[in-house]
């Protein structure tokens, strides 16, 4: 299950990059606008790396929020592309929203492990 999330999480940082750096004609479109498609290719990106590496998941969010940068600052050298401080912004606190998520997630399921094992071994004395 691990090698699959983190084959998921390495396709979705691939398509990202591509559709950040790529030709703009080439970038999927959507009815959400600009803001709104990067907010959801970033949460998902975050949430992915952060079900991926969770014993490493600060360091992630700090790789991830640094090569956000090293994204928008590359789309200087993109033909069509231009670098914005807002797009920086809402991709890096959305990701980190991800990974906040992908946290969460990671609390609730080893919760209710632990409840279910405690529940089916009847109270202890």
């Amino acid at each position: 299950m691990s090698i699959l999330v983190r084959a998921i999480a390495w396709l979705l940082a691939a398509a990202v990059t591509f559709a950040t750096l790529g030709p703009p004609g080439l970038r999927p479109h959507s009815d959400l606008g600009q803001d709104g498609e990067h907010a959801l290719a970033f949460i998902l990106v975050g949430l992915a790396f952060g079900l991926a590496y969770p014993r490493r998941r600060l360091l992630s969010v700090a790789a991830a929020v640094v090569l956000i940068g090293v994204l928008e600052l590359m789309q200087f050298w993109a033909p069509g592309r231009h670098a914005r401080l807002e797009d920086f912004l809402v991709d890096a606190l959305t990701a980190c929203i991800g990974f906040a998520l992908a946290a969460a997630a990671d609390w609730l399921f080893t919760r209710f492990r632990t409840g279910s094992a405690v529940t089916s071994e009847g109270p202890a004395e």
